[in-house]
Formats: structure tokens, C-alpha cells, sequence
């Protein structure tokens, strides 16, 4: 048995990027509505890390811890495709404020500016609120609600419910194949 050797630990996230129809519409989104502010923007004709022509600029919203809401308008005004075979509600990027009234604020912000959001959901260990970005990007605001020692439990048993997910997931293939078979 060969042992692994210790991978650097991952310090957090440095950007996440996500395309835009519209740059403007976009920085007015994030900075003038989320107060995230524009802290950096690139213009180029060449994709650096493969060397293609596709004009493009790329700019970042910067949070509170340093992380960056990034984004590409590659010039066409497309909205960006949602995937086909995934429901609007799973790919979604959540940031973080201190306390639910702090989720409230921007669920205020967001409703007399016009963007429509979820009420508060109440996951157990965090509640939120959901929204749409003007790309279609889902977007969520948490505040932390758990009880000492819950994140440590739920830690845990993490590895056993996703051993159990899997095994619904086999079942639920399986039935979907019975369903799809000709009678």
C-alpha cells in the first residue's frame, strides 16, 4: 500500500467566473445592488491558456474575504445557456453574511430594486434567501444558524449518507430503466 503524499491545503476560493450577456449590466448588478465592488478588469483578444482568438473582457467583484465574483463578456450580448438537463435550482453560488437580519437587508435591497427573491428558507444549519442575476445565475445569501456542534456531527456522518445516496440512486436507475423498457 503506497501512501499519498500531503496535498497543500486549499485556502479557499481566490474567483468563481461566469459569463455575462452585458458587462455593465452586470458591474450594476453586483456593485450598485450587492455592493461587491469592481476591482479589477481585463480586456484581451486571446484566450491566455490556449492561445485562440476570442475577444473578451473579464472583470471581478471583489467580497469581504478577499474572493472574487468574476465574470467574461465575450462581446456577443448571448445570455448564458442554462444546462439542459438540470433544474434552475441546483447550480446556484451561495456567499455568506453574519446574521439572518443581514440576509433580511438584502432581501429588502434586492425586492426595492426590483429582483425578485425566495423568503427566508430555513435549511436547519443556515437560512437563506434565493435570486436570479441579470445572466440567470442562481444566487443565495446564508447566514450560519447551528447549534454547537452540529457542523462537527453532521461532518461525521457525511461519508455514511452519501454511502446511503448511492444506494437509493441505484435504485432509482434501476426503476427509471423498468419504466423505459418496452412491455
Amino acid at each position: 500500500m503506497s501512501l499519498k503524499p500531503k496535498l497543500p491545503n486549499v485556502k479557499g476560493l481566490y474567483h468563481y467566473s461566469f459569463p455575462c450577456r452585458d458587462a455593465e449590466e452586470t458591474r450594476a448588478f453586483y456593485e450598485d445592488i450587492l455592493g461587491l465592488p469592481l476591482v479589477a478588469c481585463m480586456q484581451s483578444d486571446r484566450v491566455p491558456s490556449t492561445g485562440e482568438y476570442g475577444p473578451y473582457v473579464h472583470f471581478f467583484h471583489e467580497m469581504g474575504d478577499g474572493s472574487y465574483f468574476a465574470f467574461f463578456d465575450l462581446g456577443r450580448n448571448d445570455m448564458p445557456e442554462p444546462s439542459p438537463n438540470t433544474p434552475d435550482w441546483v447550480m446556484h453560488f451561495a456567499v455568506e453574511v453574519d446574521t439572518v437580519a443581514d440576509v433580511l437587508t438584502y432581501k429588502a435591497r434586492l425586492n426595492e430594486c426590483g429582483v425578485e427573491t425566495t423568503d427566508i428558507v430555513d435549511h436547519g444549519f443556515i437560512n437563506s434567501i434565493y435570486f436570479f442575476d441579470p445572466n440567470g445565475l442562481r444566487l443565495e445569501i446564508t447566514a450560519r444558524v447551528d447549534k454547537p456542534g452540529e457542523i462537527e456531527q453532521m461532518a461525521r456522518e457525511a461519508h455514511q449518507g452519501l454511502k446511503k445516496w448511492q444506494e437509493k440512486k441505484a435504485g432509482l436507475i434501476a426503476d427509471r430503466a423498468k419504466i423505459a423498457e418496452p412491455t
